[in-house]
């Protein structure tokens, strides 16, 4: 599995206008400013990943994930260090951790939240790539990082594609990111939507 220089940079290119939609959704719900940065697209596998995640001080994420499909498919994700989704939920809601209601009221908003996210940098890229994307609903959970990417329907044994995008939103300290995971049996059909965008520049 290989992307060339100019399909990666297209690939980043869709994330980025998707994530850019996205970020965009986020400033008007936070009514703070969102900082995206550059998207990244390589071939790595799951425990690459995680030991990336941990290098960074991460062992737990919150994740709300929808199941995507059509010429090509996978997961995408939304997913915070725990301590970021706490502060985002209660900006969002004014709900504050350790009250009775907050771990419902969170999954409820971040799962919300997602799959507005999600549906919008899923859809630009559909649309973009002139392809008919379908999507599950979404789902939410809070855990290890072994079991959030288990869950994201990874297999630990072999690479996949991962496009994302890191936003901060600085003035309360919180971090996300949206995780697109494509399933190797769709490569081809990916590349070929990608080669037909570049063709057609």
């Amino acid at each position: 599995m290989n992307l060339t220089p100019e399909q990666a940079d297209t690939l980043g290119e869709l994330i980025n206008i998707g994530g850019g939609r996205a970020a965009g959704m986020l400033n008007e719900m936070t009514e703070a400013y969102v900082r995206l940065e550059v998207p990244l697209v390589r071939a790595v596998s799951v425990v690459e990943f995680k030991e990336e995640m941990e290098s960074e001080g991460v062992d737990r994420l919150v994740a709300v994930q929808l199941g995507f499909d059509g010429p090509f498919f996978g997961t995408a994700d939304l997913v915070f260090p725990p301590e970021s989704a706490m502060k985002l939920v209660t900006l969002l809601t004014g709900e504050e951790p350790g009250t009775l209601e907050f771990e419902s009221v969170k999954a409820g908003t971040l799962s919300e939240l997602g799959n507005i996210v999600i549906n919008g940098v899923m859809g630009s890229m559909g649309n973009l790539l002139e392809q008919q994307i379908g999507y599950s609903l979404p789902s939410y959970m809070e855990d290890t990082i072994d079991h959030v990417l288990t869950f994201a329907g990874a297999d630990t044994a072999r690479p996949i594609l991962l496009a994302s995008t890191r936003f901060t939103i600085e003035q309360f300290n919180i971090q996300g990111e949206v995780i697109l995971l494509f399933d190797m049996g769709s490569f081809d059909a990916l590349i070929a939507a990608i080669d037909t965008i570049n063709a057609g520049v």
